[in-house]
Order: C-alpha cells, then structure tokens, then sequence
C-alpha cells in the first residue's frame, strides 16, 4: 500500500457509505465470497455445536466401535464416523473449531497489538529507541517462527491460553515490520509537520493522525494473520504441545488418529480438511480486503 494516498483510505473507513462500498466490493468478489460463507459455518458450527449434534465431545460412547475395537465409518448415525476411542468424530471437529477460532482471534489480536505498538513508536520516534526496537524485531524474525514457538511451548505448561500466547509472542514481528514502514513514511508528512508546528501533543498526533492511517494495513495484515495462527496451532497441537486432550483441537484430532490411517482414512482427512478450509477461507477474504483497501488497485476490482 502506497503511503500517499493513506489518508484517502482512512476517510473512506470512517465515512458510513464509503464502508458499505466497501462491503459491496467485497461481496462482488466470488472468492471472497467463498472464503465469508466458510468462516460463517465454521463461526456457526462452532457457537451452535452443542446445538447440532447430540453427542459430548468426550464420550466414549459403547457403540462407536466395531466388535473387533476399531473406529466406525460416516453413518446416519455418526456423520463422519468415529474416532478410535468411540466418539462422534463430527462432534469434535465442530468443538475444535472453537479451539482455532479461539486461539486464531486471540493469538492474532495480541500479536496486532503487539507489533502495531513497536511499529508506530520505532516508526515514529526513530532515532535510538526507533534502531533499538528494530534491532530486536530482526533478532526475533531471525528465529524460525516454528521452532521459537516449540521452544515456548515446551517451557510453559501447554493449555489453550497459554498456546494463543505463544502464538502471539511469535507472529507480531511482521506485523512490526510493516506497520515501522508506514509510520516512518507518515511522519515526514507535511500534515504531521504542520501538527507539530502548532504544539498538538504526541498522543494527538498518534491518535489521531498516525493510527487512522494505518488502519487498513492492520485490518489486512488481521485477517490474513488468522489463517496463519490456525495453520501454527494445528501444528503444534499435532506435535503434542499445543492444546491438550481431551480438549478437541484438530491438530491433536489428528494426532490421536494417526496410527489408523490406512484403514480408517477419514479420521485424519476430515480434521485436516477443515484446517485448509478455514486457512484458505481468511486467506482469500484477507486477499480481497487488501486489494479494496490497496489506493493501486482501484478500479480493478
């Protein structure tokens, strides 16, 4: 996004019918169209799912395994089949998208605000707070972001909170870089130059000037964040330090399952299709946003 035309953007965000413009482009988008219909199902799937199926998440119901012991394929009975403990496989997926919904808005939100708040004052300030800051955030991207969030994982005791805090922890320096660049080109503006040459406050300035501007950049780099948080907490799930059975995560859905690929394929197939659906899903609304949102690319949407 090119810094010049920012303040087009921020008026266009906090005028009413601008915003319905945008909403209208939005929905004139058939892949972004497609990507809001599964986060509405995964978002009602997960607030309703004790609603949608009358199974617990936990129970290990008696006739969910074959005489033999093993897992029961998608029936009337149980839409995806079972797992191999005997559970509606249906039942935890749905509860596991609250897990990655959960974690994917928290981990996300704590990493925009992270990387948003060392962005703005390096970007800023400049100077040594502004070299210092940085310094740090290309110390912290230098760690492979997989490998950091093993690291802390294994250090902390795992639990759905303390995983969306890892999370966080790791995926805001990007969000730091990015947003650096921006304040650092809007604050050799000549609108800030003239606030500072009428003694309007820093906190005024950031506020009101700074932060409004870089509002569509957080909105972009918010969604499409999400489905790299879902993608990360999957994974480490699957690796057995993120959330913990028997909480219903589809990384440890996975996990568990594992073992009965060969002759019980849907129990990995549908946890990890429903992990692609929804990274797709907030990728190609997040593509959709920063192209609406992109001053460059008006008029070709």
């Amino acid at each position: 996004m090119t810094s010049p035309a920012a303040p087009d953007v921020a008026a266009t965000l906090a005028a009413g019918k601008p915003r319905d413009g945008i909403w209208r482009r939005l929905l004139k988008r058939r892949l972004a169209v497609f990507g809001l219909v599964i986060i509405a199902l995964a978002v009602a799937g997960a607030v309703f799912a004790p609603w949608i199926t009358p199974y617990d998440p936990n129970d290990q119901m008696f006739d969910g395994l074959t005489l033999e012991g093993a897992p029961l394929p998608p029936s009337e009975k149980f839409w995806l089949g079972t797992d191999l403990l005997g559970r509606d496989l249906a039942t935890r997926i749905l509860f596991g998208a609250r897990t990655s919904l959960i974690i994917g808005i928290v981990a996300n939100g704590a990493a925009l605000l992270i990387g948003a708040l060392v962005g703005v004052t390096a970007g800023y300030f400049r100077g040594w707070i502004g070299g210092a800051l940085m310094r740090f955030t290309d110390l912290m991207m230098a760690f492979p972001a997989l490998l950091l969030a093993i690291c802390l994982a294994a250090i902390l005791q795992p639990s759905l909170w303390i995983v969306a805090l890892v999370i966080a922890l790791v995926n805001w320096v990007q969000t730091a870089r990015v947003i650096y660049t921006e304040t650092s080109s809007l604050a050799e503006r000549e609108f800030i130059d003239a606030e500072r040459t009428i003694g309007a406050s820093t906190p005024r300035i950031l506020f009101r000037h700074i932060l409004p501007h870089l509002l569509p950049t957080l909105i972009v780099w918010g969604t499409l964040g999400i489905s790299t948080t879902v993608l990360l907490e999957a994974t480490l799930s699957y690796l057995g330090i993120g959330v913990q059975p028997p909480t219903a995560s589809w990384g440890n859905i996975i996990f568990e399952n594992q073992t009965y690929f060969q002759v019980a394929p849907w129990l990995v197939f549908f946890p990890g299709a429903a992990i692609l659906a929804l990274a797709l899903a907030f990728n190609l609304v997040g593509d959709a946003l920063r192209d609406i949102l992109d001053p460059t690319q008006r008029g070709r949407g």
